[in-house]
């Protein structure tokens, strides 16, 4: 277990080495806390009395307001400085409180991410006499935005230590991070990292899965047999598809069996015990820092207490509330959206069977023939596209429900936020995977009994070489144009803006500023207009940053969540998952970094000593992973078939006595012995399987022949056909389906249902084995609560002393 700790050596960085040093305990502060930036408005002009108002209102608290007019963008920037007063009557309460914590804010300098945090709160809940704060003035363009500066120094240390591509495979200095950004970042920094390290293990166990199947598919029984099949199939579509031969299909059962082998059942049971103990070690790991940091007993409400009495000594407390009627609109309208999403996941569905009908009624020969693989594809693309659509309405969705609910803090509004964007996100990205993987080519009827879109349209089936590889497209097209995509756009969209914003803001300096010596300046009354001048470069370089907002560093938790679900559920058909996961990641905490320290403006510093919410959509996701995995094994692979097949069908079945049997038993004692006793008799032993796996109709039966024109029952080379074979177990009489169909079924679902319990019971195994909290940070804060007895009982006697000397 001691192995496991240090991670702060190998991935995290050493906070206390010279490679990354730590910010001092006391910085240089800024002249401004934070700034206010509006346009200049006619004095007589209702919106220039309000931000007149909104200034007093902050001037009545003691805070210090540095006006500075850009004549030539036409705005005025406001630079707010707090009084200390303020940080000292928090530190005083945060001592009182119960959740009290000798964190550094109670240390003689307040850190300058406390002061911008205390502000920020102060900032947003001063209102004005017409009752509207600073939300509600922004909103009417009173003020066009509100930031906090970056500070130069720590700035470009935290580029060269870690906001840069070269530092891809260093630690990162999550205690730097967390002076400058806050807990709250710093945490989403140590998790996503945490998170990144623990995927090696995943991402090579899936390498060897898919080198597996790439070593042994050229070998294999069942791919001989589709590439030297006679077998003639029935046509894919209507009118135009004609009879194909099985062997036609030859590459398309050798890339399915890459991902589709015995390899995969053991790497999904892995993986679904992997995302568990990746749970129970990250609890561990985020209680060593949380206990560093002295914010293990911090508590949101009483945070939230302290902050309203510094800003309102006569604050009442915001009252909890629950509205029966509020949640019971919020559910249905959640219900509806679902519905909505689902239901475009069956328009895709159409959008794939009228595109291969369309295909392979086209001009082009190569469409033609591959008309299923193209539309596979280009419904992957068109989920993504609806994705990125989807996106942004789930956001407006989620935030208009979050105001029907009435939350009654911004914590409570992100957590309920977060619950329903993911909500809304999962579906849509996953519902047209879980149409491929359970449904695709099992509601699509048979020959005679085809199933239709609006009588018309057959719906999408199978191929005869199993339906994981059309899981297998939509997984890696959706993954890999998701993260490639996203982290170019967030890249590309800050840095172009940023650039673009700095160039005109440079000529206006220039102007505004001009050129002079500060040290010759300096003392003189036109030295200190100017430098007071100059001191604005560094907000209108803050201000040409793109802007951030309360939901910033929620899209990267929610991008990398995503990932995580793709990695764990339905990992079955995508082994390679974990390894592009792992790949994407090392380059994404450059990216999130170089675009909080450069390209974005400061985010407002946050306390807090977990992930929140996340931690449980994790969990549920654990659960998800053991359910899809198992169905995914159990019903879309073709494992549980063959494996009825070569203990029950097969020619090596120990209960078969046919012909086969018999002449291979006479023949070749020596083989059959060896195929009986399960050695490497495989060949012999799934010998015919395809061929089982196939059913066969008469093209004359009147059923089936209102189905196929006769065009589309003469080959290639001209013969008509009188019989056509499809993947199901049917019986030639009657169409109905066999005890064959029966008995798989029925190993189907025992699979899935033992598959299930075995994996839950190890992921109980492996979170009663591994204990959230280390014994180092029991014994730790046992130590320093004892600590801090002593210093309290110490000043109270000294106190006691004063008092009876006097």
């Amino acid at each position: 277990m001691a192995n496991i700790e240090l991670r702060e050596r190998t991935h995290e960085g050493t906070e206390n080495g010279s490679e990354t040093p730590l910010l001092p305990s006391t910085s240089v502060l800024p002249s401004s806390d934070y700034v206010l930036v509006g346009k200049r408005f006619d004095k007589e002009s209702e919106t220039f009395k309000k931000q007149e108002d909104f200034i007093k209102e902050l001037k009545k608290k003691n805070f210090k307001i540095n006006t500075i007019e850009d004549v030539a963008k036409d705005k005025v920037f406001h630079g707010i400085r707090a009084p200390m007063k303020i940080f000292d009557k928090y530190k005083y309460l945060l001592k009182v409180s119960d959740a009290c914590n000798w964190s550094c804010e109670q240390n003689d300098a307040v850190p300058l991410s406390t002061r911008i945090r205390i502000v920020h709160f102060i900032l947003n809940n001063t209102c004005i006499s017409s009752g509207e704060n600073l939300k509600d003035l922004t909103t009417k363009k009173v003020f066009e935005t509100s930031f906090c500066l970056h500070e130069k120094k720590e700035q470009k240390s935290l580029r060269e230590s870690w906001a840069r591509w070269t530092a891809c495979f260093q630690g990162q200095p999550i205690g730097h991070v967390r002076k400058y950004f806050g807990e709250k970042v710093a945490l989403y920094y140590l998790w996503l990292g945490w998170y990144t390290f623990l995927l090696i293990p995943p991402a090579i166990l899936g390498l060897i899965v898919f080198l597996y199947g790439m070593a042994f598919f050229n070998t294999s029984p069942l791919i001989k047999e589709v590439c030297e099949a006679n077998t003639i199939m029935c046509p894919m579509c209507d009118k135009i598809c004609k009879v194909w031969q099985l062997s036609d299909t030859c590459l398309y059962a050798k890339v399915n069996l890459l991902f589709d082998n015995e390899g995969t059942v053991a790497f999904a049971m892995f993986m679904a015990v992997w995302a568990t103990v990746f749970l129970e070690f990250w609890k561990r790991h985020r209680a060593l820092y949380v206990c560093k940091w002295k914010v293990d007993d911090w508590c949101e409400d009483e945070e939230e207490l302290i902050l309203d009495i510094v800003n309102d000594p006569d604050c009442k407390p915001k009252e909890y509330s629950h509205s029966y009627l509020h949640s019971t609109l919020v559910l249905i309208l959640v219900t509806l959206m679902l519905v909505l999403i689902i239901g475009l996941t069956q328009a895709l569905v159409v959008f794939r069977v009228v595109a291969t009908v369309l295909l392979s009624e086209g001009k082009w020969q190569f469409l033609s023939e591959h008309a299923n693989m193209v539309a596979v594809m280009l419904g992957a693309v068109l989920h993504y596209l609806t994705i990125t659509i989807m996106t942004r309405v789930n956001r407006k969705v989620a935030l208009k429900l979050c105001d029907i609910e009435k939350t009654r803090s911004l914590a409570a509004t992100e957590r309920s936020f977060t619950v329903k964007m993911f909500t809304f996100q999962f579906f849509t990205l996953f519902s047209s995977l879980i149409y491929v993987a359970f449904f695709l080519g099992r509601i699509n009827g048979h020959p005679g009994g085809y199933v239709r879109i609006a009588g018309k349209w057959r719906l999408e089936e199978c191929h005869p070489s199993g339906c994981l590889t059309d899981l297998f497209i939509q997984m890696a097209v959706i993954m890999l144009l998701k993260q490639t995509i996203n982290n170019v756009f967030e890249f590309l969209v800050p840095w172009f803006c940023s650039w673009r914003k700095k160039k005109n803001i440079k000529k206006n300096l220039r102007s505004m500023c001009g050129h002079f010596n500060r040290k010759e300046s300096k003392g003189t009354e036109e030295g200190s207009e100017q430098y007071e001048k100059s001191n604005m470069q560094n907000w209108q370089r803050n201000y040409s940053l793109k802007e951030v907002n309360a939901f910033s560093l929620f899209n990267e938790f929610l991008e990398m969540v995503i990932q995580f679900s793709f990695t764990t559920i339905f990992v079955a058909a995508f082994p390679l998952a974990p390894l592009l996961a792992l790949i994407n990641n090392i380059f994404e905490i450059r990216l999130d970094a170089i675009k909080m320290v450069s390209l974005e403006r400061r985010l407002v510093p946050k306390k807090t000593n977990d992930i929140g919410v996340w931690t449980r959509v994790l969990e549920m996701i654990g659960v998800l992973a053991v359910i899809a995995n198992g169905l995914v094994i159990g019903i879309s692979s073709d494992f549980i078939p063959r494996l009825v097949y070569r203990y029950r069908y097969g020619p090596c079945a120990k209960d078969l006595a046919t012909d086969l049997e018999l002449v291979v038993a006479f023949f070749d004692n020596t083989k059959q012995l060896y195929c009986v006793l399960g050695g490497g008799g495989q060949s012999i032993c799934m010998t015919g399987y395809i061929n089982n796996t196939l059913s066969t109709v008469r093209v004359a039966d009147k059923h089936v022949s209102t189905d196929f024109v006769p065009v589309q029952l003469v080959t290639h080379s001209g013969l008509n056909v009188t019989h056509c074979s499809y993947k199901d177990y049917r019986s030639m009489e009657d169409n109905g389906l066999t005890a064959q169909f029966w008995l798989i079924l029925a190993v189907r679902f025992a699979f899935v249902i033992l598959f299930e319990h075995v994996v839950v019971i190890c992921k109980f195994i492996a979170a009663w084995f591994v204990p959230d909290c280390p014994l180092k940070v029991k014994n730790d804060r046992l130590q320093d609560k004892l600590t801090r007895l002593k210093e309290e009982l110490r000043e109270r006697s000294n106190r006691f002393d004063r008092s009876t000397d006097v």
